[in-house]
């Protein structure tokens, strides 16, 4: 019988569980990668990428205060209002919004190519309304328009009613807007005195 030790025997090694997780691992997270790409990468020039941190970066560097302090007083804002315990029943924010959509529609668009034009979502508008709207529930006692004023604004403005719309119901489009006015600057005091008594602790200097 010829001796078998000669010949090499090749056997296969089965894989560690280990060694198999590990390559799993990898795998899973090269096409994770490539997946979710466009959370890392922004864009790339002649397959020379532009990282989102980049934008970011240079975006903080246009208008991070700006927007740091908008932030800020979103929140000091919606912190008050629950403090103050101000809501708001689902119905009134949707007449809000169905308002809103009448008013864009008068003027020839609608109010998702009007929110796209802004860069908003349906959502942002949602949380501005509600900010909005608790606001005038907070402050609207403070807020008042004399039929005086009215007079006063279209003798000064020398404003006339458009066609086809009645005197008095012109009158109320005009105290309506003053009021919207008086409420405007009656939030922005309120949230200037907001932010001037709250603690506020900057972490990064633009």
């Amino acid at each position: 019988m010829e001796n078998n030790s000669n010949y090499i025997s090749l056997k296969l090694k089965k894989p560690k569980p280990l060694v198999v997780a590990i390559v799993a691992a990898v795998i899973l997270l090269a096409a994770g990668l490539f997946f979710a790409r466009g959370l890392f990468v922004a864009a790339t020039v002649n397959g020379s990428p532009i990282s989102r941190l980049a934008v970011i970066g240079e975006l903080e560097k246009q208008s991070g205060k700006q927007a740091l302090d908008a932030m800020i007083n979103k929140r000091l804002v919606e912190n008050e209002l629950n403090k103050q315990k101000v809501t708001l029943a689902p119905e009134e924010i949707e007449a809000e919004i169905k308002k809103l959509e009448a008013e864009v529609a008068g003027q020839g668009s609608t109010l998702e190519q009007a929110l796209a034009a802004q860069g908003m979502t349906e959502e942002d508008l949602r949380e501005q309304v509600t900010i909005q709207k608790k606001l005038e529930k907070l402050l609207g006692d403070k807020v008042s328009v004399s039929a005086d004023e009215v007079e006063a604004y279209i003798k000064d403005a020398k404003a006339t009613p458009p066609a086809g719309t009645k005197m008095e119901e012109f009158k109320a489009q005009i105290n309506e807007q003053l009021r919207e006015q008086k409420l405007q600057q009656e939030a922005q005091k309120w949230v200037a005195e907001l932010t001037a008594n709250a603690k506020v602790k900057y972490y990064v200097n633009y």
